[in-house]
């Protein structure tokens, strides 16, 4: 975890930071009506699975066994989702420019089912909006630049805190800025993404990429959880 944490910490390479650069600049060119637009259609197909049901597995979340143990059952619910997830950016790649253009609610969904599952190993309660925000966050972690990521490592490292700040019942148009959230996530997945529009050759990328998405993902998930848990620990030294 601490390794993680460095590797959050240090400043992008020069080609990242090109990269990104660039990518403000076509941003700042796009009417701001636009980017409202996009930003409310992916707020409409995130708050779909914050507030559905489908996602939530029949069981209670784990609440007996060791880290150790959790973190074995996510090993393989990530290769499994890495596997889906490779499968479905291969069969809409090889379609082209308009099945390409269906992977994105497809792997939008395959990755909030693989977040909902990691709480549940890790003793969460997905059904909870608290913790449905808090996958955001892990979402965030894998997906955005890295100013963003320090900034919301950062709430996740004082979570309960966070979630005080705000009055009453939380709510996920208190918690996000769902402009910054969709322009992040676009941002990082666009070039891949473009270049699995291309006929024949974007089922080779959509396999690749959507693997290593998934694989990401895992990543911060198991990381953003092991605070988590190590937190409650912390705060409950006789495991009550």
């Amino acid at each position: 975890m601490n390794e993680w944490r460095r590797k959050m910490a240090k400043n992008p390479s020069l080609t990242k930071t090109w990269t990104k650069g660039f990518q403000n600049k076509i941003n700042q060119r796009i009417p701001d009506r636009v980017h409202k637009t996009m930003a409310s259609a992916v707020r409409g197909m995130i708050e779909s699975t914050l507030t559905g049901s489908d996602y939530v597995t029949a069981t209670e979340p784990l609440k007996e066994g060791t880290l150790k143990d959790r973190e074995e059952q996510l090993e393989e619910t990530i290769q499994k989702y890495k596997r889906t997830a490779s499968i479905e950016g291969a069969g809409t790649g090889f379609g082209g420019i308009f099945m390409g253009m269906a992977d994105f609610p497809l792997l939008l969904g395959i990755k909030m089912r693989f977040l909902f599952t990691a709480a549940h190993l890790y003793g969460f309660d997905p059904v909870k909006m608290e913790e449905r925000l808090f996958l955001l966050q892990v979402f965030q972690m894998a997906f955005s630049g890295n100013k963003n990521k320090q900034e919301t490592l950062a709430r996740i490292d004082d979570w309960e805190s966070f979630t005080n700040e705000f009055p009453g019942e939380l709510t996920a148009d208190e918690a996000m800025d769902w402009v910054s959230f969709q322009l992040e996530y676009r941002d990082f997945i666009d070039v891949p993404k473009t270049l699995q529009l291309i006929p024949g050759f974007g089922a080779i990328v959509g396999a690749t990429v959507n693997y290593h998405f998934l694989d990401l993902l895992g990543e911060a998930a198991k990381n953003c959880y092991r605070i988590r848990w190590f937190h409650e620990d912390k705060n409950n030294p006789a495991g009550e």
